[in-house]
């Protein structure tokens, strides 16, 4: 019976609307938002500092929403500077979505932006062959991409070497505190693999910039994600959440009956959840990692 599940990354129609349905259900944005109105403005407030441009890099910009926030507060710090936002994005569909948010966005005519269709890898190879010493940025950030990296120290390591004076990156993934953290190590051996993605939280990432001695600070901010309908037999919205959980393609559907029941009683452990106002919330505690610039 297990033979029969395989990765969700082997149906992208069925990823993005699991994905989709994931962002309906949790405050992912919202907490990111929090962070952008309450910590970046901190954060961001020497990058820019006697230049006469501010050079951003979004390694896995998206769509593009979260991107826009923080250029909003790039522009609030730095009004008037010019802005050189470049966007490293493996996927075509979402940089035609990023385009197309750009031009229904007003105060946007202080920012060139570039777009480039290839992963963090890829960029990463291109600049070590083209250019004899690769651009510096003032503000580098990596939104939820790290698990698509195959060789994180190595990625970070890179990154971390483009930075200009005062310049900081901006790293988001979950928390090392969160339900997936638990759910990963449990059951990551009793479900699919793939070669695209990597059970990886921010508890690994600290770890690797320990060990690269690279500095940073660590906030952590909670976030939940109602999985209510994955508790209802047959329920659509449930069964694309299960997806989404388990990166599995119609788990609920292919899981061996014994797998499914064990992680449906685990869900409602308060390890993993909390249960309010008879919804069941599951933890999705995000980290927001600040590396800082080499003195």
């Amino acid at each position: 019976m297990a033979s029969c599940m395989r990765s969700l990354f082997s149906d992208h129609g069925r990823y993005v609307e699991s994905f989709r349905r994931f962002l309906n259900n949790s405050t992912e944005h919202q907490c990111m938002q929090e962070f952008m109105d309450k910590k970046l403005p901190g954060i961001i407030a020497r990058i820019g500092e006697a230049k006469a441009e501010i050079k951003i890099l979004s390694v896995g910009g998206g769509a593009g929403e979260i991107d826009l926030q923080i250029l909003s507060k790039v522009q609030a710090q730095y009004p008037g500077i010019c802005i050189n936002n470049e966007v490293v994005e493996p996927s075509a569909e979402q940089i035609v979505k990023y385009k197309e948010l750009v031009a229904k966005t007003s105060n946007m005519e202080n920012i060139k932006f570039s777009w480039h269709k290839e992963t963090s890898s890829e960029y990463q190879k291109r600049m070590l062959e083209e250019e004899e010493e690769p651009p510096k940025w003032d503000f580098i950030h990596m939104i939820q991409m790290l698990y698509y990296v195959k060789d994180i120290p190595a990625t970070l390591k890179f990154f971390h070497g483009l930075l200009a004076a005062n310049a900081k990156i901006l790293i988001i993934l979950v928390s090392g505190t969160s339900g997936w953290e638990k759910l990963w190590k449990k059951y990551g051996c009793r479900l699919p693999r793939d070669d695209l993605c990597q059970y990886v939280t921010s508890s690994d990432i600290a770890q690797i910039l320990d060990d690269l001695g690279i500095k940073y600070e660590c906030y952590d901010l909670v976030s939940t994600m109602d999985i209510t309908d994955c508790f209802i037999d047959g329920n659509e919205n449930g069964d694309l959440l299960w997806d989404f959980l388990t990166e599995t393609c119609n788990f609920s559907k292919t899981a061996p009956l014994d797998l499914k029941a064990e992680i449906m009683k685990d869900l409602q452990e308060p390890e993993f959840s909390v249960k309010k106002e008879g919804k069941v919330l599951f933890n999705n505690n995000l980290s927001f990692i600040v590396v800082e610039a080499n003195v």
